[in-house]
């Protein structure tokens, strides 16, 4: 009887407990809500001070409701976890979508005619930057040359940036005030490209983009500012909220941290520092905001150059380019100093590897510097020799693999690399099953960085029609709740924040990503017909579909 009466007294008191509970400053149902963690699946959250008061039934979030709580009803909308960008250009996201952007051309003649339209509507007096073409499928099968924009530009230096970053097309007024003819020798880790006449072609890849630099006005802080409030807009209304942010400018670490402290930053922001500007980081440790959304605790090398421009480091040489193998844009005696470096001050690296020997080159200088703890990644981690996929578990290296290059690279790939080198390319099961941490980004603005096609893409290992070629390797697709793991969870144990957030559980912060359609039931190629239409930053809703 005495422990009945006990039991009874301690329900009663776990009942007024519960009644106590304060209300919820926001409570979201009515469609289903996905936790990347245990329970998988549940029917609603609450929020209270910014934090996750609650996961579970809708009965249990009812209870929560008070007089001011905000009750948003999904109706049939899907609710994640946060959806974070492991890997992206945050500032070039904001200047693709206010500059001369050549995303889409579908041919070398399209790309011309853009920028012509451009000078023709603008008039610019000094040179014209582009970026964003890709010469995949075009029908002249090559990459753009000087040629293609002379002719309506003789006097005003042009260049346009390759989609990946790693090439650029200088015409040839740009050329000559660059001082760079065929005499001109290449930087080491670069190339500049001639015909078989031995012509310049205007094309300049990795390193050589250097030579072209100085044609660059540095941009005001007024443009870095209109840049990352571009690039906000752009984030949060697809989804993401938040951003590893890749090769950043100790300015723009200051910048962003000066923009939260003004309230103007929606996104959580992880900084990859570029490693010549990270003397700071070394000297002061990681950093962060006091609310925590703006955080540095890395740094960012490049090993080699993209596979689309043949810059992309590879034991043997390209298949439909035998006479090169790629390039090592940085000696391993400064990347082994900077590591070094790193290591002593308690600081991540991020190194950007596509080839087989740059990832190897890259897993053999992580070995030697045996940076345990502190989740040192590969960036892209694209192609690997199967030997080399099982030492990112073994030696705690975390793959940044971005599932949108498997699209984009499906169409030139093949030839690059041949049919022998894909099985181990985009390896993204592989490395998961040899129990590597894989996380998931987009690389934008080399890609167009929207979720829903990183998503599909992990899980589809298809082109946006739907198209697969052969040796393509279906087996390295990915399910739904891996693919969910890339964007969330897994996204914050590489960021040091597995205990912040990445699952929607009691006590962690309140990000969250809605999306209008259910991602993990819905047939694959309806993945890509969904849209957000809610995304939510601590706490505070950051974007609302109309």
């Amino acid at each position: 009887m005495k422990a009945a009466l006990a039991f009874a007294a301690a329900f009663v008191l776990a009942g007024s407990a519960a009644a106590a509970e304060p209300p919820a400053d926001l409570v979201i149902w009515g469609g289903p809500v996905y936790t990347a963690a245990t329970p998988a699946k549940v029917e609603a959250v609450a929020v209270k001070d910014g934090r996750i008061a609650y996961v579970g039934a809708k009965a249990g979030a009812q209870a929560r409701v008070g007089p001011k709580t905000q009750v948003i009803d999904l109706k049939g909308a899907a609710l994640f976890p946060g959806f974070t960008d492991s890997h992206a250009h945050l500032r070039g996201i904001g200047e693709r979508e206010l500059s001369l952007n050549l995303e889409g051309s579908s041919s070398a003649a399209e790309a011309a005619a853009r920028v012509k339209a451009y000078i023709e509507a603008r008039k610019p007096q000094g040179p014209v930057w582009g970026r964003g073409w890709i010469e995949t499928g075009w029908p002249e099968g090559r990459f753009l040359d000087r040629s293609d924009v002379d002719a309506f530009s003789p006097d005003i230096p042009v260049l346009l940036v390759r989609a990946d970053g790693h090439a650029l097309v200088a015409n040839t007024a740009a050329l000559k005030a660059a001082h760079i003819d065929e005499s001109t020798l290449a930087p080491a880790g670069g190339a500049i490209l001639k015909d078989p006449q031995g012509r310049l072609t205007g094309m300049l890849v990795d390193n050589a983009q250097r030579l072209v630099a100085s044609l660059r006005e540095k941009p005001t802080e007024a443009d870095r500012r209109a840049a990352f409030d571009a690039a906000f807009r752009v984030e949060t209304a697809y989804g993401w909220t938040g951003v590893h942010a890749m090769s950043v400018s100790w300015d723009d670490v200051l910048l962003l941290e000066a923009l939260d402290a003004e309230g103007k930053t929606p996104l959580r922001v992880y900084n990859a520092v570029d490693a010549d500007q990270a003397g700071p980081l070394f000297a002061g440790g990681p950093r962060a905001t006091p609310d925590g959304r703006i955080t540095t605790r890395a740094i960012k090398l490049y090993e080699d150059g993209a596979l689309g421009s043949r810059g992309a480091a590879l034991f043997a040489p390209y298949d439909d380019a035998p006479g090169t193998t790629g390039l090592v844009r940085t000696p391993p005696e400064v990347m082994r100093k900077t590591m070094a470096q790193a290591k002593a001050a308690g600081i991540q690296v991020a190194t950007h590897a596509i080839g087989d020997r740059g990832n190897a080159n890259v897993l053999d200088l992580y070995a030697e510097q045996k940076p345990q703890g502190l989740r040192w990644r590969i960036e892209h981690s694209q192609t690997l020799r199967l030997a080399d996929i099982p030492r990112f578990a073994e030696l705690g290296v975390v793959a940044s693999m971005q599932p949108s290059h498997a699209i984009g690279d499906l169409h030139f790939a093949p030839a690059r690399l041949g049919m022998a080198r894909l099985a181990g390319a985009y390896a993204w099961k592989s490395l998961i099953d040899s129990g590597a941490v894989v996380v998931g980004g987009s690389d934008a603005p080399v890609e167009r960085g929207d979720p829903r096609i990183e998503f599909y893409a992990a899980v589809a290992r298809k082109d946006l029609k739907g198209f697969s070629g052969p040796g393509w390797h279906p087996e390295q697709r990915l399910s739904r709740d891996e693919a969910l793991a890339l964007f969330t969870s897994k996204s914050a144990w590489a960021r040091f924040a597995e205990d912040d957030l990445g699952t929607l559980e009691v006590g962690k912060r309140a990000d969250l990503s809605a999306f209008s359609a259910d991602l993990m039931t819905i047939p694959e190629a309806e993945i890509l017909k969904t849209h957000a239409v809610l995304t939510i930053v601590d706490g505070q809703v950051v974007y609302s579909a109309p």
